[in-house]
């Protein structure tokens, strides 16, 4: 009852990843083991994907100079599930309206770096996201945060200050906070688990 997780490890909250998905995996009754990607290869054999925040120049750069991007595309097109956060969100969307983002075009929205300021802007907000297992708000962790200034196709799923900060586009979730930055499991859980337009394999088919 194994699962493979993957954390897109160019840069970014790695290690906080890895430790959220273990401990929503676990609960789920999955044991995970949990690979860093800096490289290609990695990816295909992933049963769900997080790609973390950072610098989006820097994470779209290397993701497709190390011939991980192509992966990423793929594993979405097969219905395996990708939390997106942060930076990782302006990487997987549409379009980041930055020349210097290539953008990996899985998330029908268009974003805006920074958008509620930067490191000294950070902050904390009860957000009401649809989907999760219970109504207590979530405690979204904003950092240099950026928002989604327009919606194709995308469901969006939590909204501050007017402005979309979580979506779900087929088996993407994308968020412009930091899920792994607090004990509340519940977005990764929604990500991998409670998205019905993602596929995780099931518990008796997992064992490798």
């Amino acid at each position: 009852m194994s699962l493979v997780a993957g954390v897109v490890a160019v840069q970014g909250d790695v290690e906080e990843h890895a430790s959220a998905i273990e401990r929503t995996a676990e609960s789920r009754g999955y044991e995970v083991d949990v690979r860093e990607i800096r490289e290609s290869g990695i990816v295909p054999v992933c049963d769900l994907l997080a790609m973390p925040g950072g610098e989006s120049t820097t994470i779209s750069r290397l993701v497709h100079s190390e011939g991980i991007a192509p992966e990423i595309i793929a594993h979405v097109e097969a219905g395996k599930p990708l939390l997106a956060t942060c930076a990782g969100l302006i990487v997987a969307s549409r379009d980041a309206a930055d020349d210097r983002v290539d953008e990996l075009e899985l998330i029908d929205v268009t974003v805006e770096r920074n958008a509620f300021g930067r490191q000294k802007d950070s902050f904390e907000a009860p957000l009401s996201v649809d989907g999760l297992a219970d109504d207590d708000p979530y405690p979204a962790v904003f950092i240099r945060a950026p928002a989604i200034e327009a919606v194709g196709s995308a469901d969006v799923l939590a909204s501050w200050d007017g402005r979309p900060v979580a979506v779900r586009d087929g088996p993407v979730v994308a968020t412009a906070f930091h899920p792994e930055l607090t004990p509340d499991s519940r977005i990764h859980g929604l990500a991998f688990f409670d998205n019905e337009a993602a596929s995780v394999p099931s518990r008796e088919n997992t064992v490798r």
